[in-house]
């Protein structure tokens, strides 16, 4: 299943791969069935939808690809988007998410998709990892078509993660504690996933799994990818053990996530197009509030504007960037929410909004201390995090 919303005069088509995280045996899957049945089942969906962020109509809210033909794909394969298995006597369950998107781009050619001249494959979370694991095919797919002059992109939101060690190692249950290398492995196995070609042929047998991380199968990608992804993402940030809970932040935790934001900064340095706030959240391409993160001065959608515009530009002449619309934008400062267009914290318990400042104290950020380590005077840092230099 899927939603469309047809815009007749415009041949860029937007397909979004939804989100959700994944299970990977039969105990979670089962529990997931029961508590969150969207998410595996089109059974209760809703007949309509309504698209928001980059997948919205309305031009002050998205304010490059309102016109263009929306396709919204909901997410109920629970496999991040790479599973190739029917039901059988072994699997209760089909996980399918590669099929679905082949399926759907064989419909949506009878529907406009054939006149296209750009095909954007976003999506975000596990729908993010997605469109990295799928947008050669669906380039390679509408080539074999016949299809050749479709320019075919991905804008994977949030779906970037590293394979790193945890903060606190824990036994793989679920998804929430299992460490990221661990839950890809034994889903790889249970969904049949696979992975692009190109990819694979860079690891050994049986380590098909590396392809679900970014800065792994990124260098090996055909298409041109915008990757969006937030320094400090709460999923990972959970993946990872580190739960803040309104409990200030121990020593430890707080240096692992500043590492956490280095680390992640240095996987996108050779990647061309990035948006990286140093903000903790997770997702943001259809929220409404999209339009207001910066980086450096450029918001997202400035950012996709002068992607759209550097790609078209090199198709003419060489690779001369745009002068005055950058797109590799990566936050410099070092933690959560050092950059003053992030979105609005609250305190988990009360709801409250939070400043920079009362964030940092709440995550028991030592305003002295770290004042000496940068060698300033604790106001002249003040006065720098809310400011958000």
């Amino acid at each position: 299943s899927y939603y469309l919303k047809e815009s007749k005069g415009s041949r860029r088509w937007l397909l979004f791969l939804e989100g959700g995280w994944y299970c990977f045996n039969r105990e979670n899957c089962d529990t997931r069935y029961d508590t969150m049945r969207r998410l595996m089942s089109s059974r209760e969906w809703p007949a309509t939808r309504v698209g928001t962020g980059i997948l919205s109509s309305q031009p002050e809210e998205n304010p490059h690809w309102w016109n263009a033909n929306m396709v919204f794909i909901p997410y109920c394969s629970s496999d991040v988007w790479s599973g190739a298995s029917s039901k059988s006597e072994k699997n209760e369950y089909a996980f399918m998410g590669a099929l679905i998107i082949q399926e759907v781009i064989k419909e949506l050619v009878g529907k406009g998709l054939s006149t296209a001249k750009v095909l954007l494959l976003a999506g975000s979370s596990a729908g993010g990892t997605g469109v990295l694991l799928n947008v050669d095919r669906v380039a390679e797919q509408l080539e074999e078509m016949g299809y050749q002059g479709i320019q075919v992109r991905g804008l994977a939101d949030s779906g970037w993660f590293l394979d790193n060690k945890q903060y606190r190692r824990t036994d793989c249950i679920d998804t929430i504690t299992c460490a990221p290398t661990e839950a890809i492995r034994k889903g790889i196995r249970y969904w049949n996933g696979i992975v692009p070609e190109r990819c694979k042929l860079q690891f050994k047998e049986g380590e098909e799994w590396n392809c679900f991380f970014g800065y792994k199968i990124y260098p090996t990608l055909r298409c041109p990818v915008f990757v969006v992804q937030w320094l400090f993402d709460e999923a990972q940030l959970t993946v990872d053990n580190v739960h803040l809970t309104g409990q200030p932040v121990q020593e430890g935790q707080w240096l692992y996530i500043q590492n956490l934001g280095r680390d992640l900064r240095n996987t996108l340095k050779d990647v061309t197009a990035s948006f990286a706030p140093a903000c903790l959240s997770h997702e943001i391409i259809t929220r409404n509030h999209w339009t207001d993160i910066q980086v450096k001065g450029t918001s997202l959608p400035r950012a996709l504007h002068c992607w759209d515009r550097s790609l078209h530009e090199s198709n003419k002449n060489g690779k001369a960037p745009l002068k005055g619309c950058p797109i590799h934008l990566i936050d410099s400062c070092p933690w959560p929410h050092c950059n003053p267009s992030c979105p609005t914290i609250r305190d988990q318990f009360t709801g409250q909004e939070m400043n920079v400042i009362q964030f940092l104290m709440h995550m028991g950020f030592d305003v002295q201390k770290m004042a000496q380590q940068q060698g300033l005077e604790p106001s002249k840092l003040l006065g720098m995090l809310s400011s958000g230099n």
